[in-house]
């Protein structure tokens, strides 16, 4: 199980090399192994480079147990992730541009296309910046329940879900929303959805993923 999930780190990481979302040493990654053994990427490497005997290993309070060097800077805001949502295995941050872009200028995502609001909920919200550790994750825990990602104020996009897969697909639907959001302020922006319809749709988010909060 953990061989499997170290690959899936791994192939996370070429993902979002490829699709131009990190650079230098943007973006993280992390996974829960068991309820006590963490693993996640070593800080300050390029993720094009990073194969599954580099990941290092923590407990759940951020100790690390095995791996060279260090974990990255905004661990903490993994395991406040993971602290909060009993339902969450993995962790997910980068830097896809156009959502970087809509935080960096202060906005949130409202989701305007119907199967994004039954992927993340009626909108991916905006978390104030600020400096790494205790107030950092302090500004991000009230974001926590209820949300599967969140865009940080000039600090790209967070998302998370029950396997790595789950969280590099909801950052990549934040991504995709976000291009087309900035696409459409050439006629005036998207327009929302019915609130009837979102409703619906938060209903039927509700039986597809029950154990959210």
């Amino acid at each position: 199980m953990e061989t499997r999930t170290r690959e899936e780190i791994v192939r996370a990481c070429g993902y979002l090399v490829t699709r131009g979302w990190v650079a230098n040493h943007d973006g993280n990654a992390s996974a829960k192994s068991s309820p006590q053994r963490y693993l996640c990427t070593p800080g300050a490497t390029h993720k094009s480079v990073i194969r599954a005997q580099d990941l290092l290993v923590t407990d759940a309070a951020g100790k690390q147990l095995s791996g060279r060097g260090k974990t990255f800077s905004e661990y903490a805001l993994h395991l406040a992730v993971y602290r909060s949502r009993k339902d969450v295995r993995a962790v997910i941050h980068a830097h896809p541009p156009f959502a970087t872009a809509l935080g960096a200028s202060g906005r949130e995502l409202v989701t305007f296309l119907p199967e994004a609001v039954v992927s993340l909920g009626a909108k991916v919200p905006l978390v104030p910046l600020a400096a790494p550790g205790a107030a950092a994750v302090k500004a991000l825990e009230p974001f926590l329940a209820g949300h599967d990602a969140v865009l940080i104020a000039g600090n790209g996009v967070f998302a998370w879900g029950d396997d790595v897969e789950q969280a590099l697909l909801r950052l990549e639907l934040v991504e995709h929303l976000a291009t087309i959001a900035t696409h459409a302020q050439v006629w005036g922006g998207p327009q929302p959805l019915p609130q009837d319809m979102v409703a619906a749709l938060l209903e039927a988010r509700k039986k597809a993923f029950p154990s959210k909060g």
